[in-house]
């Protein structure tokens, strides 16, 4: 009879950024860790994002002369966070978050890339950052993983890869879009596109990491290096209690486990880092804005991101925040209609029938020549402002009993140039999306609109009254391009504004874009050592969150980009040192029971 009971120093669930940011910090200091996953894969959420995380005044930026000090970074945190703002926990990640960086980039495989030409999402914010607050982990070869733990990596998410292979933001993105029209891109296109075919060949998946799952992959390593113990397919069924001087104390968990059941006892404590819930239907009912039905949304974090860590919590007597600005980590996405096996065979699900994929509109809204209208064939944003804003904006325009979405509108050169969602730029093709019925397309903005039953008046009103302006480079009504972070995302070849553009010649294409989200922010309220407040706000005994599990210290805002990652990773790694610092207080007193 296999053994069901087994013991650890500290058991932690779910296994992105903040699951092994936490995994890794208490394995280094020599506790016996297991991670466990739901999913048959490593790396959640993570793993499918674009990687980068807001660390303000990290290592890497002061050694490229960017120094800043703290009062910089409170400023605009308050100004953007009002009365949200917590200060014992931006306190606490304003401290450890430069230091997790450094902990992990000099004890551990995980080597971060700067991100100083960054800016915050809300320039004119006062304290507003132009760039040096975000890191990004460097790319990674997946070969220097063990083939048991490789297999168990999560792949890139299919919608922004190409053919399978991940592509990173900055230079790497740069190429691929300018390939026709550079030598040198071309030669970086063709180098990495050959390599790529040879990794599929040989090792059936992308080995030239990057963003996400290079952050995973990394951090794998490091995990693999320690001796973590990493568990697929066993999600966490209940928590295990028993008395302790000061009430309650959560002491283990309980898995399903391929094997069966199985009990993970806890010495130190459990760390809750499932994921959030952003593919829990009844809590999106009940949390997020105009969800009748709790199904009209679409996450792009993996379906396993179902609230098991929040229900975990509250099991033990944690309380879920619910007065959040929003519940929800917005992000434009449209719906992906895959029907090619070709597809499912590259990212390992083999055949299926057809999958809606979601695809997240980040770049693409802030390149000059593109604009977003609703149904009424008017504005509503600026194009180029943050994910998070144009999905909020979205949400306000619409009027209450219509459909949240909004169309993006292009021409034939923007979408050549650029692309649009999943559509590439040249030389890829792309006719096939609009037989798909991804893409609509018309000679004149009249048959555009008549394709996507917007208000072609509304529509042809609008264009007409942008492109007034569009030719000097201008956008009086939203400002578009008046921003750092907009210009950043523009195009810096295209003057004088690097955002704005006409759309002055047919034929015109258009995309659905409708309500996604990164995430959720509405998880376990927490204190700034990450330990799980009870209904009295006092910490629960043994009990950690972080990640999206943990409510969001940014008090449901989007500051910026990477507010996601860079806590989960920060609070993840105060969570283990709580727990190291925990241990080494008891066993001065010779009790080997942490508190």
């Amino acid at each position: 009879m296999p053994d069901t009971q087994h013991h650890f120093d500290l058991v932690i669930i779910g296994s992105g950024a903040a699951g092994l940011s936490a995994a890794v910090t208490a394995a280094y200091h020599g506790l016996k860790v297991v991670v466990v996953e739901k999913a048959s894969t490593l790396g959640g959420a993570t793993a499918w994002s674009g990687g980068w995380m807001w660390v303000p005044r990290n290592f890497l930026a002061r050694d490229a002369g960017i120094h800043e000090d703290a009062a910089t970074i409170r400023t605009y945190l308050r100004h953007e966070l009002g009365e949200r703002y917590d200060p014992a926990r931006i306190d606490a990640f304003l401290e450890y978050a430069p230091r997790m960086v450094e902990f992990f980039h000099h004890k551990t495989a995980l080597k971060f890339a700067g991100g100083n030409a960054i800016a915050d999402i809300h320039g004119n914010t006062p304290g507003a950052g132009t760039g040096g607050r975000s890191v990004i982990a460097a790319p990674f070869d997946g070969r220097e993983l063990s083939r048991e733990t490789l297999n168990k990596l999560r792949h890139t998410m299919p919608e922004t890869a190409f053919l399978g292979m991940p592509i990173q933001a900055g230079a790497d993105l740069k190429a691929f879009l300018t390939c026709m029209r550079s030598a040198t891109s071309l030669w970086h296109v063709s180098k990495r596109f050959t390599r790529h075919l040879y990794d599929l060949a040989r090792y059936g998946r992308a080995m030239q990491l990057v963003n996400g799952v290079a952050l995973v992959g990394r951090l794998a390593k490091s995990a693999e290096e320690l001796g973590v113990d990493m568990r697929v397919n066993s999600p966490a069924i209940r928590l295990l209690k028993e008395d302790h001087h000061n009430g309650a104390k959560v002491s283990g968990v309980v898995i399903d486990s391929p094997e069966g059941e199985q009990t993970l006892h806890a010495r130190c404590g459990v760390i809750l880092a499932a994921g959030g819930f952003p593919w829990d239907i009844e809590r999106r009912r009940a949390l997020f804005p105009r969800t009748p039905s709790g199904k009209e949304h679409w996450p792009l974090p993996p379906p396993s991101t179902t609230g098991d860590g929040l229900r975990l919590g509250e099991s033990a007597g944690g309380q879920v925040a619910d007065d959040l600005y929003s519940a929800v980590a917005w992000a434009p996405v449209s719906l992906v209609p895959w029907k090619s096996s070709a597809q499912d065979k590259i990212h390992g699900r083999g055949r299926q029938q057809e999958r809606i994929g979601h695809f997240p509109h980040i770049i693409d809204r802030a390149k000059p020549g593109i604009i977003a209208v609703l149904s009424n064939g008017k504005r509503f944003v600026n194009e180029a402002g943050g994910y998070y804003d144009y999905v909020d904006a979205m949400i306000k325009a619409v009027p209450e009993g219509e459909e949240v979405c909004s169309w993006l509108i292009c021409t034939h050169r923007f979408q050549r140039r650029y692309g649009i969602g999943i559509t590439r730029p040249a030389p890829v093709p792309f006719k096939h999306w609009i037989k798909k019925g991804y893409l609509k397309a018309g000679n004149s903005l009249r048959e555009l609109a008549a394709a996507c039953a917007i208000d072609p008046d509304g529509l042809e009103a609008t264009v007409a009254e942008y492109n007034r302006h569009a030719v000097q480079g201008e956008d009086p009504q939203f400002g578009r391009g008046s921003t750092p972070y907009n210009r950043k995302n523009g195009d810096p070849k295209h003057g004088p504004n690097p955002c704005v553009a006409a759309l002055d010649e047919g034929p015109f294409y258009a995309i659905k874009v409708v309500p996604g989200s990164f995430g959720t922010f509405a998880g376990l309220k927490t204190n700034e050592h990450a330990q799980v407040l009870d209904a009295q706000a006092a910490p629960i005994t043994g009990l950690y969150a972080a990640g999206t599990d943990m409510a969001s210290i940014m008090g449901g805002y989007y500051p910026a980009g990477g507010i996601n990652l860079g806590p989960a990773m920060t609070f993840g790694h105060i969570a283990a040192l709580h727990a190291i610092r925990q241990t080494l207080a008891t066993r001065t007193e010779d009790a080997h029971d942490c508190r």
